[in-house]
């Protein structure tokens, strides 16, 4: 499995893993992303946009709140907790100024500061976090989001490249990288990165959703089918997977399932417009003639048995000796990288 990069890129995914030739430019959301969905416009149902989960609802803080001179990590932290991010922010604030050596303090000042909107100063803090411990992945990713929420995918990519070279088992990583490939505009590239995310996380649902959206945008309409129709098996009520699902089916011309897809997103969201405008559309019109009739639990299941399929190929490929050059001793052996689960927003 590899990919590829243009003259822009600066990494290699090889053998499921990635070597930077270059740490140049590379790069889920993740589940803790803040990015707003868009709808989908109703009369172009080709255009589902939603590429992360939303972010939580910011809690407004008390006003003529005092942050305390001396603010401890536990406290800042559970001010977070409750989603006062603002609050959160001015306490980590606070906390950095007089822990200035701890990386884990200037990390959740940056994630305290993207959710409280503030993505400038969130990207100073992911920065200063980085400059204490170059290796620290988590603000690699973020830092690597921040930049995407200032349309600047170009520079995110190199971030990433830095988190994937340290950390090449973390599905949040490749599926940042997926997103900002496709931000880029390199399709294949951004399926690559999806699948790879898939292979280590085979319940990633928002790989699963942004594959399909990639697939949709390139007018591969029955390829998204299937990865769609998983996201919507595993993150059951979930209304942005249900109606990404429901516009490749009506686009295949399975008018019948398309709307019993934007049906269960409007159970989950009945506030949802743009599936009301398509469920209008498409309910009573009969499928298009000649189009065979599919089960959304047949095509789901069937994309997660080519999902294990990468994941076994995946797992094989890193347990494979590596090939060394004539200048290394011949019994040398690469090390065997084993596949994680890491949590995507606090340590």
């Amino acid at each position: 499995m590899s990919l590829t990069h243009r003259s822009t890129k600066a990494a290699r995914i090889a053998g499921g893993a990635i070597t930077a030739s270059a740490l140049l430019v590379l790069a889920a959301a993740c589940r803790d992303s803040g990015i707003k969905p868009s709808d989908v416009a109703a009369t172009q149902p080709q255009q589902p946009v939603v590429v992360e989960p939303t972010r939580a609802e910011v809690v407004q803080p008390e006003s003529g709140s005092v942050i305390p001179a001396n603010v401890s990590y536990a406290d800042a932290e559970s001010t977070f907790r409750t989603k006062d991010y603002q609050k959160a922010t001015e306490m980590f604030d606070v906390y950095t100024k007089s822990h200035e050596k701890n990386p884990w303090g200037f990390y959740m000042l940056g994630l305290s500061s993207w959710r409280a909107g503030q993505l400038d100063r969130a990207k100073a803090a992911f920065d200063d976090a980085l400059e204490l411990d170059p290796r620290h992945v988590k603000s690699l990713v973020n830092a690597s989001r921040v930049l995407l929420e200032s349309d600047k995918p170009a520079e995110a990519e190199g971030y990433l490249a830095r988190a994937i070279e340290i950390d090449p088992a973390s599905s949040d990583v490749y599926r940042v990288m997926g997103r900002t490939q496709a931000l880029l505009g390199n399709a294949d590239d951004a399926l690559e990165a999806y699948r790879t995310a898939l292979a280590i996380d085979p319940e990633d649902t928002w790989s699963m959703n942004n594959m399909g959206l990639v697939l949709i945008q390139q007018g591969r309409f029955e390829e998204a089918l299937r990865p769609l129709a998983r996201a919507t098996q595993l993150g059951e009520g979930t209304a942005v997977f249900e109606n990404n699902l429901g516009i490749a089916l009506e686009r295949t011309g399975h008018y019948g399932a398309a709307a019993e897809a934007y049906r269960a997103a409007l159970a989950t969201d009945s506030s949802y417009g743009k599936a009301a405008a398509s469920l209008a559309r498409v309910e009573g019109r009969d499928d298009e003639p000649g189009v065979e009739p599919v089960t959304v639990a047949e095509l789901g299941d069937s994309f997660a048995q080519e999902v294990t399929q990468w994941t076994e190929q995946r797992v094989s490929e890193i347990a494979r000796p590596s090939v060394e050059s004539d200048s290394v001793k011949s019994d040398s052996v690469h090390g065997v990288t084993t596949v994680s689960k890491t949590d995507s927003t606090m340590h």
